[in-house]
């Protein structure tokens, strides 16, 4: 057998997913396809929550799964400059668009299918991967979403409990991390982009009252807090709000210049490896650790230290060694789910691209 042959047919393998994938790149590209030929509907430009419809009440993907695959796809043009990722999945988002009183927002479902009720977290998801591409591509459509996100996500605050935004529009019980920490990173996108003083006045306004609230001290975060129940803490910790929390640091250090917050950056990125990283691998959601991720890089990207960096490599092999299907699809339910195929897609892209 030639050598040729034997090439052609490793390749043929691997395009199978017989073979593992040998880069974060491939990998990357693996999931994505797997995402466009098990996920999608291309007559209806939409996408599917699970591989399984029979287990899931919805026909359709609610729009977390699309929260993380748009900021997957902005990750996977980043690392093919040229390619289109993000048009199909931009599409699909726009049939969640509901321009609805009081301000227009994205609702957590095809607003032709039902009414569904509009996340504040969930745009702001969309807004920040908007306002990624647009510092990538400098295309003003991007730019002007994350601003009209900008303001239905303000809808949501007001002074109960100190201050902050509550997790869903019409719910007053609850006020996230995960619906302050991402409004914070927005703010501080779109200060980045345009230069109102407003956006960072509001960064920061968010940022004192989750470290007032929400902060365990050793840096990492918890879920909630509940107005409704005399200001009870949910000491749920999950990885994404300990994520997005170490990304606004240092995404302040970097505006600011102001070294505290480069240091809490480093206590926060620790506080997350001492408490989540065990055996090789991070908990939970997939997504959840993407976001994670995020932070780590950022701020590799300042002080070049790969501890965490390597820490997510490390998970990202054991999860395509232990928990891909013969689909090239990643879980460990026989139903394979959009975010979480969107989360994986996300972290071998960005640890590509590093």
């Amino acid at each position: 057998m030639g050598r040729r042959t034997v090439r052609f047919i490793f390749w043929c393998l691997l395009s199978a997913g017989s073979i593992s994938a040998q880069s974060n790149r491939q990998k990357a590209e693996i999931l994505q396809q797997a995402v466009n030929k098990y996920l999608y509907e291309r007559n209806t430009g939409l996408y599917i929550q699970t591989s399984n419809r029979s287990v899931n009440h919805n026909l359709h993907a609610d729009l977390w799964g699309l929260c993380g695959l748009i900021q997957a796809a902005n990750e996977m043009e980043r690392i093919h400059p040229g390619n289109t990722y993000m048009a199909p999945v931009v599409k699909a988002i726009n049939q969640y668009y509901d321009p609805g009183p009081p301000a227009p927002g994205y609702a957590s479902y095809v607003v032709k299918e039902r009414k569904e009720d509009r996340y504040y977290d969930d745009n702001q998801w969309v807004g920040i991967a908007y306002v990624d591409a647009y510092t990538r591509t400098r295309k003003k459509w991007y730019l002007e979403k994350g601003e009209e996100i900008y303001r239905f996500m303000m809808t949501g605050f007001d002074t109960v409990s100190g201050g902050g935004l509550y997790w869903k529009e019409g719910d007053v019980t609850t006020k996230n991390t995960c619906s302050n920490g991402p409004a914070i990173l927005l703010s501080l996108q779109l200060y980045e982009a345009v230069h109102k003083q407003a956006y960072l006045d509001t960064a920061l306004l968010l940022y004192k009252w989750v470290n007032r609230y929400l902060r365990d001290e050793d840096g990492v975060y918890w879920d909630a807090i509940k107005p409704a129940e005399n200001n009870r803490i949910d000491s749920a910790a999950y990885t994404y709000n300990t994520g997005v929390m170490l990304e606004a640091n240092v995404k302040l250090y970097r505006i600011t210049g102001n070294a505290q917050y480069l240091r809490e950056a480093r206590y926060i990125a620790e506080g997350s490896y001492r408490r989540f990283f065990r055996k090789g691998r991070f908990p939970l959601s997939y997504w959840f650790n993407a976001v994670l991720l995020r932070g780590y890089e950022a701020l590799y990207r300042v002080d070049n230290n790969p501890k965490y960096i390597r820490a997510m490599q490390e998970y990202a092999d054991k999860v395509w060694e232990q928990d891909r299907n013969s689909s090239n699809m990643l879980g460990n339910r026989p139903e394979r789910e959009l975010l979480g195929q969107a989360g994986m897609m996300e972290i071998y892209a960005r640890l590509a691209g590093i």
